[in-house]
């Protein structure tokens, strides 16, 4: 059965992977070994010296340097919001934790506009206000920003909308070469051998069944042909 197979399958792998692991790290230790023994002196040494130099300072990419615009011509703090273009009569305060922004709006511009404008990050989900990703708090009212416009208010008057807190999680890659990347690898390999099993045993089921339906059809074919062949030579 496909269980006892693949039951098998998974005692072989488990008693051969530390042989496998030993063998690949006698081998990595030995290329090491030879490579630092064919290694030239000069080129030993100016290795040496590399390493004790003071570390170099950490590269920053040119477009971090950059200024942008606001940094040139001056922000909102600077000149305003007539100054830098905003036009509208409500004013909308992002409030993120401790974190604040606010910009001026129109009402009736979508909500997700506007914290682009302000620069307020918000996770979105489906973006039509159907998962709840986005879902924030505005007057004691869950909103959800992605479908949602700015409400029809007063002149002057402050629209206040609580964010919720994100944290963006960055997973650093692995080496090329490392024990979390060869156990991944080991572990894709054998779930792709059981799929391959697997996979094998339902298509040689269904090849199975479709000859035996292709028979059963050659045999019904046949009999048809012979009672019509019957029946021709009683009227002749």
């Amino acid at each position: 059965t496909i269980s006892t197979d693949l039951l098998a399958l998974r005692q072989t792998m488990v008693a051969r992977a530390p042989v496998f692991l030993a063998a690949v790290m006698a081998c990595v230790t030995v290329l090491n070994d030879g490579a630092e023994a064919f290694t030239p002196a000069r080129h030993q040494r100016s290795r040496t010296a590399s390493t004790s130099m003071a570390a170099k300072p950490k590269y920053d990419p040119k477009w971090k340097k950059l200024e942008t615009l606001a940094d040139k011509t001056g922000g909102v703090g600077q000149l305003g919001n007539e100054g830098v273009g905003l036009v509208g009569t409500i004013q909308v305060t992002f409030k993120e934790g401790n974190a604040t922004k606010s910009t001026m709006a129109i009402a009736g511009q979508p909500l997700s506009d506007v914290a682009t404008q302000a620069g307020q990050f918000i996770k979105y989900g489906c973006g039509k206000g159907e998962c709840g990703t986005c879902e924030s708090l505005a007057d004691g009212k869950w909103i959800r920003p992605c479908s949602t416009n700015v409400p029809f208010l007063d002149p002057g008057s402050e629209y206040v909308i609580q964010v919720k807190e994100t944290k963006a999680r960055a997973k650093a890659a692995t080496k090329f070469f490392s024990i979390t990347s060869f156990f991944s690898g080991f572990k894709n390999n054998l779930i792709g051998m059981v799929g391959f099993v697997t996979t094998r045993r339902l298509v040689k089921k269904n090849f199975d069944e479709r000859m035996e339906y292709e028979d059963m059809l050659a045999k019904k074919v046949a009999e048809k042909k012979a009672a019509k062949a019957r029946a021709n030579a009683s009227k002749d």
